[in-house]
């Protein structure tokens, strides 16, 4: 269902994570994070943060706000983003952790990915899955929205990926963790399902693992589990526009493997999926995405938001780079389908607060270039004004 996007044309917003200000230094460390507010260090460290992040991103000018992501630990890499609901989990346990992602040929010491793959412990699964400490998804909503007039999107790591990061010490779990993916969904469901039902209108469900399979081994019965799978973990959101994110990987700013085409994929996320919103890393390999989106022309059964912003890179776009890009993809989609976003987030060892703010301004103006093209309303974009530079 259509809420934060519906008659919107190219709004624009980023994917999730934001870098935190220098000064928050406090971490949930597993905890509660009802409990953890008691703290009063933590209290005001977290919602002056929030507060931050949604003032930035309105002066950049983006139209659907994230929270940032800052209930996650600042940990290496950003393992905290499947680690958040993983060590929270019934049947769950920190006393063994254990590494993940363990070191292979294509990550060979001396590389960045081999220290962060390799450098992050997890921990394991050690019994069936039940809900363990509420994850309270509603909660860290509601703290970002009440600072916004402007919608803020709530995103978390797929049940999928969630999974495949955890370490088994258990055999109730075959290798091919599919009942584990299962039960995982089964309880992201129901904490999603809160989240709805606090007014959350635009769901962000991260990475599932579909595109990667489809680009590397193709296992057609896999990839079908992994449909239902993500299916069931979104049952019931009926009310709730559901974005489905997709990238190559993000861990300290890095892509974690060289097939990088949604050409096996495409119909899966397009067709398939329950959802309204597909995002997909764009800016590094436009051109291939835009010759597989060409069939959908006049009949995209979803909105696909298009990453025109690197994650990766510390060079900021023009904005004239962006509104070159939308006329781009304004050839092969229609914009009333598009929306603009970065290919992935920018905490989490990424960029700085600096350049993340110009590079989400960058985005808002070349999106109101565009626009004022076609003759559609723009966004005021405070942080390009000259009477309100703070060295004037």
């Amino acid at each position: 269902m259509y809420t934060t996007t519906r008659d919107a044309i190219l709004p624009t917003t980023v994917t999730g994570s934001w870098p935190r200000p220098r000064w928050m230094s406090e971490n949930l460390s597993g905890e509660l994070f009802s409990g953890k507010l008691s703290d009063v260090r933590f209290r005001e460290q977290f919602v002056d943060g929030v507060t931050t992040i949604i003032s930035d991103q309105e002066m950049a000018g983006l139209d659907i706000l994230t929270n940032g992501d800052y209930h996650q630990d600042d940990t290496l890499g950003g393992g905290s983003w499947t680690i958040y609901p993983l060590e929270r989990l019934g049947g769950v346990s920190s006393e063994h952790p254990q590494r993940s992602w363990m070191t292979s040929p294509a990550h060979p010491p001396g590389t960045i990915l081999h220290e962060v793959m390799s450098g992050v412990v997890y921990p394991t699964v050690v019994d069936a899955i039940t809900d363990g400490v509420p994850l309270e998804y509603d909660k860290i909503w509601r703290i970002a929205q009440a600072r916004s007039v402007r919608p803020v999107k709530f995103g978390t790591a797929s049940a999928q990926s969630i999974a495949m990061a955890a370490p088994l010490r258990t055999e109730r779990y075959a290798k091919d963790k599919r009942q584990l993916i299962w039960d995982i969904a089964t309880v992201q469901n129901a904490e999603l399902r809160k989240l709805a039902e606090a007014g959350c209108k635009a769901i962000q469900i991260e990475e599932p693992l579909i595109h990667m399979v489809a680009a590397t081994a193709n296992d057609k019965d896999f990839l079908d589990f992994l449909v239902e799978a993500f299916n069931h973990e979104v049952a019931g959101l009926d009310d709730v526009e559901i974005w489905i994110h997709t990238c190559w990987g993000n861990p300290a700013m890095q892509r974690i493997q060289d097939a990088v085409s949604y050409e096996n994929s495409l119909e899966l996320y397009l067709d398939r999926l329950h959802g309204d919103v597909w995002t997909v890393e764009w800016k590094n390999n436009g051109q291939q995405t835009l010759k597989l989106l060409e069939k959908y022309r006049d009949n995209l059964p979803k909105k696909v938001a298009l990453g025109l912003i690197d994650h990766r890179t510390l060079q900021v776009e023009s904005a004239q780079e962006v509104a070159a890009d939308i006329r781009t993809i304004l050839e092969s989609v229609d914009p009333r389908n598009v929306v603009l976003s970065s290919n992935c987030g920018f905490g989490h060892q990424g960029a700085n607060r600096l350049i993340t703010n110009y590079k989400a301004a960058s985005l808002a103006q070349g999106a109101n270039i565009v626009r004022e093209e076609l003759g559609y309303p723009t966004t005021p974009v405070r942080s390009a004004s000259p009477q309100l530079q703070i060295d004037v």
